[in-house]
């Protein structure tokens, strides 16, 4: 059997009653405990106009986070290409890469990272169409590999790096995978985004893959949501808190919601349920044993060797127990 590694998605929620700086303070923490356990990288998210969630700009994030371990590929999971320029990500990402080298991930998608009117603000150019992200994904290629010019000349993003970060492309459905297939770069494959991705996305993948100065061969990782307790009760309270905000999302709201003590005696509507049975597929949750045999039957499903795991909790001594559990139950870095 293929021993499955172990990656983290840390999105740096805020806690009911709690602050954005302690949010950041404890990804920083997760972050370290992950390099400790041995998993085998971290990734930060990118969020806007969002009370509940302090993850705005992983470029600036990650540089603390590589700063503050030893061994753990840091990540971006991912930069939301559209809302910047291509030439200033590849200067951000040249400099992680010059002051980290060999542990940095550009792990890039096309969702906005919020609402289109948040969107539009930050990239008032941005107009949201496949062909507009391609360009960006190649000018990005020359930018990296020095091969950028205009009409008046080379356009070099610094600093330049002996390497560059590997790259990632986030996708939830056929689409994107054909995308990072089309530029050798690794697919990282969201089903704690779409519950229904199914292996043929990263089957569709593997076929088109074209190589790359990067990637002689296709790389996948599998992102989901892990919900792992000491018990069942621990881990169905944990999956209730979570399916809750799971279901704010979906209206538009990614605002505070309170603690699990505030939606413990709330009753899910019909049509709330039927959301929830939709979207089971985002979530692993059970005892350590549960979520070790979901989660392998997953990657033999998919075809994977590395799994990312996305943990939303109302309190920090839950999620980092979840953490300890799961890296006791696989034993990731050995």
């Amino acid at each position: 059997m293929v021993k499955i590694k172990l990656s983290i998605l840390d999105q740096s929620v805020i806690y009911h009653n709690s602050t954005a700086k302690q949010a950041l303070d404890e990804t920083i923490a997760t972050a370290k405990m992950a390099d400790r356990l041995g998993y085998t990288r971290f990734w930060v998210s990118e969020h806007h106009n969002s009370t509940f969630i302090a993850g705005t700009a992983p470029e600036v994030l990650m540089v603390k986070l590589a700063d503050e371990t030893k061994h753990i590929r840091i990540g971006s999971g991912g930069i939301m290409l559209p809302n910047h320029s291509a030439f200033k990500v590849a200067e951000n990402f040249r400099m992680l890469e010059t002051l980290f080298p060999g542990r940095i991930d550009l792990g890039m998608g096309r969702a906005p990272g919020g609402d289109r009117i948040t969107a539009a603000i930050l990239n008032p150019s941005n107009d949201f169409s496949e062909e507009s992200y391609l360009r960006q994904l190649e000018h990005l290629q020359h930018f990296f590999r020095d091969t950028a010019a205009t009409q008046h000349g080379p356009v070099i993003a610094g600093p330049q790096a002996p390497g560059i970060p590997q790259q990632w492309i986030l996708s939830s459905s056929g689409g994107s995978s054909l995308i990072a297939a089309k530029f050798g770069m690794g697919l990282a494959v969201a089903r704690f985004i779409n519950g229904q991705a199914q292996p043929d996305i990263v089957e569709t993948y593997r076929k088109n893959f074209a190589a790359s100065g990067q990637l002689e061969a296709p790389r996948v990782i599998l992102a989901v949501a892990v919900l792992c307790g000491e018990t069942e009760e621990k881990a169905a309270q944990m999956r209730k808190y979570l399916n809750y905000i799971h279901l704010q999302f979906e209206k538009g709201n990614y605002q505070n919601f309170g603690g699990y003590q505030a939606i413990k005696e709330y009753t899910f509507s019909p049509v709330e349920l039927e959301r929830i049975r939709y979207n089971s597929g985002r979530v692993v949750s059970g005892t350590k044993e549960q979520v070790k045999e979901q989660l392998t039957k997953l990657a033999e499903d998919f075809d994977v060797d590395e799994i990312m795991v996305t943990t939303i909790a109302d309190n920090s001594i839950d999620r980092k127990r979840s953490f300890e559990l799961l890296a006791g139950s696989f034993e990731p870095g050995e």
